[in-house]
């Protein structure tokens, strides 16, 4: 129906120019206030919250393709009440909303999109939904409120209470570790290992925070995961996360970040406790990588698919009947024991190999493993997504150039050596950098994430090989980084950069969420490059970004696991003149060499300045 022809809504009376930009809508929209929220009582509906301004371009987009059509208004109108405000006349509402939105999905902008009970506790946010999206989105929040309230309420209450907990925090001198500790550990699952309950995320950051802090909660969660479904026991790698509390049944999506930064927990998790366990597991997370994930021409692909023949898992299942064909009646059953595969089956009746039973000591049947691996190898594979993408594969540098320093296995560097190759050549003009590539062509300028994780991997690089020229290559591009992403208001990085596209908002992501955030490592790269580099420019930018991080840190200290990681006590090492051949640099040193005057030689030997908790010491011949 035409604006001309159709009665206007309730925002026909209000004096924002945005909200009138909505009065003619088929929604039937009410301004902020006592009515709706009664109206919703009273009718025991959802309240949608719909957040916006006059000059945002996606709130115009969004108001054509859904507040103006039919279909949409009809089932917004039939299941919610639904709620228009403006953010420049109701800073107040859009302040608290915006937390919640980006406690829930880690980022927030406009519009915003919010979904919440009667008394105004929110269960779920977004920002921009094209029609289709939104439509099935509304369906389903309509469907689980008839079906599963309870759970919707229980997650209002609690995202309620975290918001009041972040307006009482106040700024933050000093990072959160010991608050967050305390957090990761009420809500340890003791039993299986992980944090809270189904589904549960790997959050492998979270656990190298941990490994240095609370040891036994990583040691738990990193065993447990290993022995569950969501680790390939045939082929190696991780799924994405595991959809119950046992670490049993995957979503058996693989993707090459997720499995990069596990192979960094595990090996920090080798680092510390020298367990053969670890450094296993991730030689078996780098195996996959290296058979399913690597392009022939350079870099990794992003993931594969969790489904193949359009079935879920089918790729992953075993019966006991087609590997007793495979490898005999003794061997099968052998195997069969040890992986948990029965005839009843698991997941929809076929079984998800696992060692959730098994003996940790009778592993014989694992000689069987790569003959199941050709076996499965002949089924329909999941498909590959084959774009490259710059910030995974940096991260992907990072764990290759770390297995090569822990482990002292020259291969790892020369991978890491190869990605890093073909990052310079194909995804980096000079200082700038760029999304990644998809069918040979590359995408357009690369964000926050590119860069920082990028900057990350040299560093790791560095660090295992102790050439300059990546701690060169590091400062060049963190130096770039702050000309195109610094907010010299506010501090912080900005996720989009000056040679981004300009959008309705410049989101500023700090919280760790499935990957670590760019700010936290930048917060990272900053503070080693100071200690690196003994630049006082880097110093000072470093400062800068440790006060803006521990800000946003304390309002949810769980939330930062990898910022809380990178500013545990760094000791700073320097060597002179050259380091020993077979040296293993701990993840926690800053270590370089040097031929400065600075650092004279101490009894003609090799000499090591050290410097940790504010205190340099005397130099010395032996670490």
């Amino acid at each position: 129906m035409p604006k001309s022809e159709r009665a206007p809504n309730r925002l026909i009376n209000e004096a924002s120019p945005y909200l009138l930009q909505h009065a003619y809508n088929p929604v039937d929209w009410y301004p902020w206030g006592s009515e709706a929220f009664k109206k919703a009582e009273a009718e025991d509906k959802p309240v949608f919250l719909s957040i916006g301004y006059s000059t945002c371009h996606w709130c115009h987009v969004m108001a054509r393709e859904s507040f103006s059509d039919e279909a949409v208004a009809e089932q917004l109108n039939r299941d919610f009440v639904p709620v228009k405000v403006d953010r420049e006349e109701r800073p107040d509402v859009d302040g608290v909303y915006m937390r919640a939105c980006q406690a829930m999905t880690g980022s927030g902008g406009w519009p915003m999109s919010v979904i919440m009970s009667s008394d105004g506790k929110p269960f779920f946010a977004g920002t921009y939904f094209p029609k289709d999206s939104f439509l099935k989105l509304l369906s389903s929040v309509a469907r689980a409120w008839k079906l599963g309230r309870a759970s919707l309420i229980e997650s209002g209450d609690a995202l309620a209470a975290a918001l009041n907990e972040n307006k009482r925090k106040p700024a933050a001198e000093s990072a959160p570790t010991d608050a967050a500790v305390c957090a990761f550990r009420r809500s340890f699952d003791e039993e299986y290992g992980g944090f809270g309950g189904a589904p549960k995320f790997p959050s492998p950051h979270n656990l190298m925070f941990l490994l240095c802090t609370a040891q036994e909660l990583a040691e738990k969660t990193l065993t447990s995961m290993y022995r569950g479904g969501i680790f390939d026991h045939v082929g190696g790698g991780f799924s994405r996360y595991s959809t119950d509390r046992r670490w049993l049944v995957p979503h058996f999506e693989k993707m090459l970040y997720d499995n990069a930064l596990l192979a960094m927990a595990y090996l920090i998790a080798y680092e510390k406790t020298d367990k053969e366990l670890y450094s296993s597991i991730a030689a078996r997370i780098f195996q996959y990588l290296e058979r399913e994930l690597r392009s022939p021409d350079g870099g990794f692909f992003s993931a594969q698919d969790a489904d193949s023949e359009g079935v879920e898992g089918k790729f992953y299942l075993f019966t006991p009947s087609e590997l007793t064909r495979l490898l005999g009646e003794a061997d099968a059953e052998s195997f069969c024991r040890r992986y948990g595969i029965t005839d009843e089956g698991n997941f929809e009746g076929r079984s998800i190999p696992n060692l959730l039973t098994a003996s940790e000591t009778d592993n014989n049947a694992d000689a069987f493993l790569p003959i199941v691996y050709d076996y499965r190898k002949l089924r329909a594979a999941p498909r590959t997504d084959q774009k490259k993408l710059t910030a995974w594969n940096a991260l992907t540098v990072a764990a290759y150039a770390m297995a090569g320093r822990l482990l002292n296995e020259e291969k790892y560097l020369e991978t890491a050596l190869e990605t890093i190759g073909f990052i310079e050549h194909e995804l980096t003009e000079g200082t700038d950098m760029f999304v990644g590539m998809a069918d040979g062509k590359r995408c357009g300028y690369g964000f926050l994430d590119d860069y920082a994780f990028y900057i990350f991997a040299l560093i790791q690089m560095h660090q295992a090989s102790l050439e300059d020229k990546y701690l060169f290559r590091a400062g060049e591009l963190t130096n770039r980084v702050w000309e195109l992403f610094w907010d010299s208001q506010n501090s912080g990085f900005f996720f989009s950069g000056a040679a981004n596209e300009i959008l309705i908002a410049r989101p500023k992501e700090s919280w760790d969420g499935a990957m670590p955030s760019g700010n936290s490592v930048m917060a990272y790269n900053l503070s080693r490059l100071s200690l690196l580099t003994e630049d006082e420019r880097f110093s000072e930018k470093a400062e800068k970004q440790l006060r803006f991080m521990n800000t946003e840190a304390a309002a949810y200290p769980m939330g930062y696991g990898f910022y809380l990681w990178s500013a545990l006590p760094v000791k700073k090492v320097v060597c002179t003149p050259q380091a020993p051949k077979f040296l293993r640099v701990p993840s926690d040193w800053a270590f370089s060499v040097t031929n400065s005057s600075a650092y004279p030689t101490v009894n003609g030997k090799t000499t090591y300045y050290i410097c940790e908790d504010g205190v340099c010491r005397p130099p010395v011949n032996h670490l």
